[in-house]
C-alpha cells in the first residue's frame, strides 16, 4: 500500500527513436471522442444485472477493405457488465465511458530494506474486448477514444514518454524530455499531456521498522515519509511533443508521489494536497492561481469529479450502516443537492449515472464491486465481481476509465 492510497482513505474517511506520424496526431486521437459526440443519444439501454456478454471484432466489407468494430465502440452508450468477473476478463462500460484498463500492485524488492511498488497492467485490446496483462510500462493513461495511451518506460523517472497506439500495440512516437517524469495524464479534450517530473522515483519503498499492518511482523514496506522528491511539470502539446517545464517547489510532505492533472477544463493543472485545502491550482507557468469558482468543492480524492454539464460535483461517502451512498453536491456552494448509491463514486457515464465502488452493507468495507447507479433511482446495476482482500493487499485492481 502506498502512502497516496493511505492519505487517500483516511481523507475518504475520512529522441524520437521511431519516424514521427507526422502532423495530425492529436486529430487521430480526438477522432472518436468527436464522432461519438454527433451521434444521436436516442437510445438508452436498459440496465440488467446479468452478465452481458461483449461483442468480439467483426470484419466488415466497407467499399472493398477490411473494417473491424473495436470494442469501445459496441453498442455506445449502452452498459457492458461482468458481474462475474473479479478482475475483469472482458470490457467493462457504461454510457460514454469504459474501462480502458487496469493495474495491480507489487513490491519487488531491490535490497534488504529497499523495494519498489511496481504496477502490472491490463489494457483492453480493442479487437477481442479483452484486458490483456503488459509488463512493458512503469505508468500508463489513455486518452478520451481510447486509441492512444501515454507511456512511460520500468525505470522511473523516465526521460521519454510514449504515444502507444492501442489497435497497434506500438509505439508511434516518443516524446524526450530533459526532466525525469513518473506520471503523466491526457488533458480532457486529449490535446496535451500533463507530465510530473521528479528527482527520483515516487513509488520507492523502505523497509518500515514497526509493525504497519498488525500481522505482528516487521515485515513491510512504505514509502519515505516526509522526503518528497516532486520538483514540477511539464505541459506538452500531444502533436508536436512540444511544451514547457514549471518548477513547482512547494510539496506536501505527506506525499510522496503527487502527481499533477488538468482542470475539468483543461486550462489549469492542480496539485492534491493531505490536508485543507486540499487542491493547488496552477497555470501552465507554474504560477499558483484561485480554484475555478466551478471547481471549488472538487476534491481530488473523490474521483468523480464535476459531471460533464457541469452542473454536479461528486462528494463523499454520505451511508450509514444499512445502505451506502455518496453525496452530489453543488459545485459553487457544495451544499448537498442529492444522494446516490455507492460507496465511492469514480466516474461520470453521462449526466445522470455514475461508476461506483460499492459494497454490501454491513460486509468488509474493502470488499467491493464496480456498480451503476442512477440519479434519482434506487436501481445498482452490477458491472464487475467483488475485490477481495484488504486495500493495499496484492492482487487488488485499481480501474482507469476513459471516454469512449
Amino acid at each position: 500500500m502506498n502512502v497516496d492510497e493511505l492519505v487517500r482513505d483516511s481523507l475518504r474517511e475520512q529522441a524520437a527513436e521511431q519516424p514521427a506520424p507526422g502532423p495530425g496526431f492529436a486529430e487521430r486521437v480526438l477522432t472518436v471522442r468527436r464522432r461519438r459526440r454527433t451521434r444521436a443519444l436516442a437510445s438508452v439501454a436498459a440496465a440488467t444485472a446479468a452478465v452481458v456478454a461483449v461483442a468480439v471484432a467483426v470484419p466488415l466489407l466497407d467499399s472493398g477493405k477490411d473494417d473491424v468494430h473495436l470494442a469501445s465502440e459496441m453498442n455506445p452508450g449502452d452498459i457492458i457488465a461482468h458481474p462475474d468477473q473479479t478482475p475483469p476478463r472482458d470490457l467493462i462500460a457504461a454510457g460514454d465511458v469504459a474501462l480502458a484498463a487496469y493495474y495491480t500492485w507489487s513490491n519487488v524488492k531491490q535490497t534488504d530494506d529497499r523495494a519498489v511498488a511496481v504496477r502490472t497492467y491490463r489494457l483492453l485490446d480493442q479487437k477481442t474486448g479483452t484486458y490483456v496483462k503488459t509488463t512493458k510500462w512503469s505508468f500508463i493513461d489513455v486518452a478520451p477514444g481510447m486509441r492512444t495511451a501515454a507511456v512511460l518506460e520500468k525505470d522511473l523517472p523516465a526521460k521519454r514518454i510514449g504515444l502507444l497506439n492501442l489497435l497497434t500495440g506500438e509505439v508511434e512516437r516518443w516524446i524526450p524530455v530533459d526532466r525525469g517524469v513518473a506520471g503523466v495524464e491526457f488533458s480532457p479534450d486529449g490535446s496535451k499531456l500533463v507530465a510530473t517530473t521528479y528527482s527520483k522515483n515516487p513509488d520507492l519503498r523502505y523497509k518500515a521498522d514497526y509493525d504497519s499492518d498488525g500481522d505482528g511482523k516487521k515485515n513491510d514496506w512504505m514509502s519515505q515519509f516526509g522526503q518528497p522528491s516532486r520538483t514540477g511539470f511539464y505541459v506538452l502539446d500531444v502533436d508536436s511533443g512540444k511544451g514547457s517545464w514549471s518548477q513547482v517547489t512547494d510539496v506536501d510532505e505527506h506525499n510522496v508521489r503527487q502527481d499533477f492533472a488538468f482542470s475539468h477544463d483543461g486550462k489549469l493543472v492542480y496539485s492534491g494536497l493531505s490536508s485543507a485545502p486540499h487542491m493547488q491550482y496552477y497555470d501552465f507557468a507554474g504560477k499558483k492561481v484561485a480554484k475555478p469558482a466551478n471547481e471549488e468543492y472538487a476534491l481530488w480524492f473523490n474521483d468523480a469529479g464535476l459531471s460533464p454539464d457541469g452542473k454536479l460535483v461528486g462528494g463523499g461517502y454520505a451511508g450509514n450502516n444499512k445502505q451506502s451512498a455518496s453525496a452530489l453536491l453543488d459545485p459553487y456552494t457544495g451544499k448537498q443537492v442529492t444522494k446516490v448509491h455507492g460507496q465511492q463514486l469514480l466516474a461520470w457515464a453521462d449526466n445522470k449515472r455514475l461508476i461506483a465502488w460499492d459494497i454490501t452493507p454491513g460486509s468488509n468495507e474493502f470488499h467491493n464491486r464496480l456498480v451503476l447507479v442512477t440519479i434519482g433511482s434506487d436501481k445498482v446495476v452490477p458491472l464487475s465481481g467483488f475485490r477481495k482482500g484488504n486495500d493495499g493487499a496484492a492482487g487488488r485492481w485499481t480501474p482507469i476509465f476513459a471516454e469512449r
